[in-house]
């Protein structure tokens, strides 16, 4: 079995997040994408603003209907900072059997020796990197034994930061975010006052 992980604040998920999904599902022939949001992600200490509750609903809202991806709530039981290596560990007990890799945006390839315990890291784990179609592979550190796959990915320029600034000034979350997440964002009157 292979089952590939994403992480990230997912606050909001939005259509970038599940294409990158998509994109890894299908080109590396994966049985599931899992998707793992972090209570705090270490590189990104003020990322996340809505509760854990909120962020595990938006996207049980968007995905609930599609077989391919599951939700793991793994790192906001644990909560603190999420570090990747401790989810890792934690994923390769519950499927010792299966090849795992962590899907992340080409751009952090030239960052994975700030990844906490990289060495070990690369030892549990493969990566795969979504990078525009025909877009060279950017430099990346020597870590020993870092497997990296490439995958050419549809890569859609949108950032959480920006659709929360958007809630703020009345603006669509249409066409960036799935309909149903969108619904729980005007219930909820989530990022209205938010700040940053």
């Amino acid at each position: 079995m292979k089952i590939g992980f994403l992480g990230g604040s997912f606050d909001p998920v939005h259509f970038g997040h599940l294409m990158a999904a998509q994109d890894a599902f299908e080109q590396h022939g994966l049985d599931k994408v899992v998707l793992v949001p972090a209570a705090q992600a270490p590189l990104k200490p003020n990322e996340v603003q809505s509760s854990a509750e909120d962020r595990l609903a938006m996207l049980r809202a968007a995905t609930e209907w599609d077989h391919r991806f599951e939700i793991s709530d793994h790192e906001l039981r644990k909560g603190g900072i999420s570090y990747t290596i401790d989810s890792v560990k934690h994923f390769r007990r519950e499927y010792p059997d299966a090849r795992l890799f962590w899907i992340i945006g080409g751009d952090q390839l030239p960052k994975l020796h700030l990844w906490h315990e990289i060495g070990e890291l690369a030892q549990l784990i493969e990566f795969i990197f979504l990078e525009r179609p025909g877009h060279p592979v950017r430099e990346h550190p020597d870590i020993p034994g870092l497997r990296l796959h490439r995958c050419d990915g549809h890569l859609l320029a949108i950032s959480s930061t920006e659709l929360r600034e958007r809630v703020r000034r009345g603006l669509s979350l249409d066409y960036f975010v799935p309909h149903k997440a969108i619904v729980y964002i005007r219930e909820h009157g989530l990022y209205r006052h938010s700040t940053a």
